[in-house]
């Protein structure tokens, strides 16, 4: 059991944690949530002791051992596999031991047998695989791999260890979709206790049964997923709302009788009794809304469809081919995930679209006028740390004049401080926010996105589906967040096998495609075959059908519009004039009923066209 009584902790004057307690049951796999800033990442350090308490305690049984992912492993020759093997200290120190007495061995091999150390290579190894790795990069040594790759390692030799108390603070922010995936599954048999710092709604819908919910320097622990916590939160702040409006009205009440009889003395003990209930009277504070997070991307305009086509398109490097035989369709409405484990490409096709990357083979064809906008993790690390955002911004726009610029950087929640402080001092979402602003900034047609939620926090993600969701370009996804992908996307396209194919089946049934180790689920016998999806050129007549059916009552709005103005002139009902009212009467009459059928129709060509997207 993990016990946190009365702590309280400062930074600089400031505090995070103000005598606040919660208690973490043994076993109990628990999400840390809460907005950027608030202090979460500083409760692990104080759980781990790398700081030390203003005032409080906090507890774990005697001897009860604390992991968690501090930095990534360093770049040595040690092979994957050694390095996760030798994260079970205890397992490398028997294996390491040259035991003479015989006494002594025999103790050596009973607690090997005991803590499974035979079977140790094979369970690092599954770990390994789970986050990524092939066999043959197990064997290989880790400074043959990247920054990001080497934190994959760390998080499988911490996940092998198997601490009483795991700590993971995003662990998913260095992880692809099937490695998010397999963590998400792992957690919920992993034998200990969890304590995960995450803004991802599907791992903490999944691997979860409590929320340990930071806010006002104040832990309160919520049973249930996040999506249970969510809804208890806002019925408990709707019961708040209208217990404080209540409150206020007796009060106003006591305030207006102790005003109109305290000068009276019939009245004046009556009064001073009000006064002492006033003073008694305990506040009912409703937390305050946090300043909502925005995204506002700029429109762009509209374009012929299709805004891409490749025609048999090959591309790669060094002359070796990574996807071939490439024939897409890109319009301005799509909103495209692209699925498939790493090294399929997905980031190659990426670079692909976004012109960044020549075709080695076949045809591409981009509309004249079309503005592609980019959006990489790497891009959040290349800005200037010395400058700020005002500063980046006026490079990219040096004719703007600032209040508009100020403007544009509100419209991505880096409000008047944000905008004059320099980048090296803002949080990782801050960054994050300006990186999309910057990718953002020409009003794109096509907006490509390779995991944008990384540092975002749940809020911030939410505003992100909101502003995807109104956006009027073609967006392309690829990220480790089901959720995002799940409001966002309506077409998934597999990278797999060096092709990029139309994937049919639903994001549910690809998530459950992966942790079963790629076999396609098996239907029940019992199941109807599906009718034949339609086919991409059926969707785009439809979509085509639905905005001429808009258009045109459109069209007729205007002309109603402009019957009621006219029928709202007082001289038409003048005696002299009666005949042409009613003839003006007559005609409002037409393009009402005219209204009613293109509404009619609207309605049907939208039913059509989402039951054609939905099968």
């Amino acid at each position: 059991m993990l016990r946190i009584t009365d702590i309280s902790y400062s930074v600089e004057g400031r505090p995070l944690l103000e005598h606040t307690s919660a208690v973490i049951p043994a076993g109990h796999k628990v999400g840390v949530v809460g907005r950027n800033g608030t202090g979460k990442s500083t409760l692990f350090k104080l759980i781990r002791g790398e700081l030390t308490l203003d005032t409080g305690e906090i507890e774990l049984p005697r001897g009860a051992r604390i992991g968690g992912v501090a930095q990534e492993v360093p770049g040595n020759e040690v092979s994957l596999i050694d390095t996760v093997l030798a994260a079970d200290t205890e397992r490398a120190s028997l294996m390491a031991e040259e035991a003479t007495d015989p006494a002594r061995i025999a103790e050596i091999q009973t607690r090997l047998t005991d803590i499974d150390a035979w079977s140790a290579e094979a369970r690092a190894a599954t770990i390994l695989k789970g986050l990524g790795f092939t066999h043959e990069e197990q064997l290989m040594p880790c400074s043959a791999f990247s920054g990001g790759w080497r934190m994959r390692v760390a998080l499988a030799a911490v996940l092998f260890s198997e601490p009483d108390l795991l700590l993971l603070d995003e662990p998913t922010n260095y992880l692809d979709l099937e490695g998010a995936l397999w963590l998400e599954n792992y957690l919920v048999r992993y034998p200990h206790t969890v304590l995960i710092v995450s803004h991802d709604r599907e791992l903490l819908n999944r691997s979860v049964g409590g929320i340990l919910h930071l806010e006002n320097r104040t832990l309160t622990y919520w049973s249930g997923n996040y999506d249970q916590f969510a809804k208890a939160r806002a019925a408990q702040r709707a019961v708040l709302v209208a217990a404080s409006k209540k409150q206020d009205a007796q009060r106003a009440h006591l305030q207006s009788f102790v005003d109109r009889f305290k000068a009276k003395a019939s009245k004046a003990k009556q009064a001073q009794s009000r006064v002492k209930m006033l003073e008694k009277m305990e506040t009912i504070r409703v937390p305050e809304d946090a300043a909502r997070t925005v995204f506002t991307f700029p429109e762009p305009e509209e374009l012929s469809p299709p805004i891409i086509a490749t025609e048999g398109v090959s591309v790669g490097y060094d002359g070796k081919a990574v996807l071939s035989k490439l024939d897409l369709r890109i319009d301005q409405d799509d909103r495209i995930a692209l699925l498939g484990r790493n090294g399929e490409g997905k980031s190659t096709l990426s670079k692909l679209l976004s012109d960044r990357l020549a075709p080695m083979g076949g045809k591409i064809v981009r509309s004249n006028k079309l503005r592609i906008g980019f959006f990489a993790q790497h891009q959040v690390d290349e800005l200037r740390v010395e400058e700020t955002p005002l500063q980046h911004i006026q490079r990219a726009l040096p004719d703007v004049a600032p209040p508009k610029l100020r403007a544009r950087l509100a419209g991505f929640g880096l409000g008047a401080a944000q905008a004059e402080t320099a980048v090296g001092r803002l949080s990782g979402g801050q960054k994050a926010r300006l990186s999309l602003l910057l990718g953002t900034i020409d009003a794109p047609h096509l907006l490509i996105l390779d995991e944008p939620t990384n540092h975002l926090d749940i809020e911030s993600r939410e505003a992100l589906v909101e502003a995807l969701t109104a956006y009027s370009g073609a967006v392309i996804l690829v990220s480790h967040d089901m959720h995002l992908l799940s409001m966002v996307a309506d077409r998934l396209w597999l990278v797999k096998d060096g092709r990029v194919s139309a994937y049919e089946e639903d994001l549910p049934a690809y998530r459950k495609m992966l942790l079963s180790g790629d076999k396609p689920a098996e239907k029940p016998k019992s199941e109807k075959p599906k009718a034949p999806k339609p086919s991409r050129e059926a969707i785009l007549s439809l979509r085509s059908e639905a905005r001429k059916a808009e258009e045109r009552v459109n069209k007729i709005n205007e002309m109603r519009d402009k019957l009621a103005k006219k029928l709202a002139d007082p001289a038409l009902y003048e005696d002299a004039r009666k005949g042409e009212l009613e003839t003006w009467n007559k005609k409002y009459a037409e393009v009402m009923e005219a209204l009613g059928r293109a509404e009619a129709l609207w309605m049907a060509a939208l039913e059509k066209l989402e039951q054609a997207e939905a099968a």
